[in-house]
Order: C-alpha cells, then sequence, then structure tokens
C-alpha cells in the first residue's frame, strides 16, 4: 500500500504547475524588490523619463504624464518600505513553493488561504473595470486570468489535499 500513496504523490502536473507558478511569482516579486531598493536613492522622474524614452513610448500622453505625476511624489523612505513589503510578500510565495514542492501540507493550506484571500479583490476589481460609463486603466482580461488561476488553485489543492499532501504524525 505504502508504494500505491507514492505512486498517487509522483502524478499531480496540476501541482506542478501551482508550484512554478509560485516560484516565478516569488522570484518576480523579488527582482521588483531588488529594483525598487536599487533605485530608492535615484532621481525617479528623470529614471522614469530615460525608461520611456527607451521604450520609444510618447511621455505627454495622459497615462504616462498621470504615472509621472505619482512618481515625482514618490519619496525615498516610501520606496524603501514598497521594497521592503515587495520583499516579504515574495517570500510567501517561495515558501508555498518550496513547501508544495515537498507536499508539506501547511504549505497548501498557506496557498490555498493566499489565494482565496486575492479572490475577492479580483472580482472586485473586474466589476470597477467593466463597469458602464467608466473607464478606468487597467485590462480586465488580464484580472479575469488571475481570478481564473487564483479560484483552479484554491479548487484543486481543497479537492486533492488528502492525495497530494503527507499527513502529520
Amino acid at each position: 500500500m505504502g508504494s500505491d500513496v507514492n505512486q498517487v504523490k509522483k502524478r499531480a502536473p496540476t501541482l506542478y504547475a501551482i508550484i512554478v507558478i509560485k516560484l516565478l511569482k516569488g522570484l518576480l516579486f523579488v527582482a521588483v524588490a531588488v529594483t525598487a531598493y536599487t533605485l530608492s536613492d535615484n532621481d525617479l522622474p528623470a529614471e522614469y523619463q530615460s525608461f520611456l524614452h527607451i521604450l520609444r513610448v510618447n511621455p505627454e500622453r495622459r497615462f504616462w504624464a498621470d504615472l509621472a505625476v505619482q512618481i515625482g511624489q514618490l519619496t525615498e523612505q516610501k520606496v524603501l518600505w514598497t521594497a521592503a513589503g515587495t520583499l516579504i510578500y515574495s517570500l510567501f510565495s517561495l515558501v508555498e513553493g518550496v513547501g508544495l514542492m515537498f507536499r508539506i501540507s501547511w504549505a497548501g493550506w498557506l496557498t490555498i488561504g493566499e489565494s482565496a484571500f486575492f479572490i475577492p479583490i479580483e472580482i472586485f476589481e473586474l466589476v470597477r473595470q467593466t463597469a458602464p460609463g467608466r473607464i478606468r486603466p487597467g485590462h480586465p482580461a488580464a484580472v479575469l486570468i488571475i481570478l481564473a488561476i487564483n479560484i483552479l488553485i484554491v479548487w484543486y489543492l481543497l479537492q486533492n489535499r488528502q492525495r497530494l499532501f503527507r499527513p502529520h504524525h
């Protein structure tokens, strides 16, 4: 019977996809945190203008101009706090990914909780972005994809938790 349990645990392609998503998300947010930290003492408005020039976008378009105003209001302390918060958040995804790799049950529950936490927020954003008569920046399709992924993660891990994770003894 022990080998049957190990065989069942080996076949979990959806779990592997979730692990990859969590690890890539964690690494992406580590990169964002490190980038924010390294830029914290720079002249952010000048860096932003240089970045727009590299991208070859028109900095006078309303979206880019509004974003420039917001970047101009950032202080070094705000950027450092953002970098620290982003780094802490990235650790959640990395811990989830590694915990899921080792099939640790608390990592499954942490992943379920974190994914479920964002579902109502994503629904709110989706409704807000697609409300009639309102034009909002953002991409409803991206929010819908992220919402679907989080629902899939929660559903899959809840449905398969006994099969996927070692019981505590």
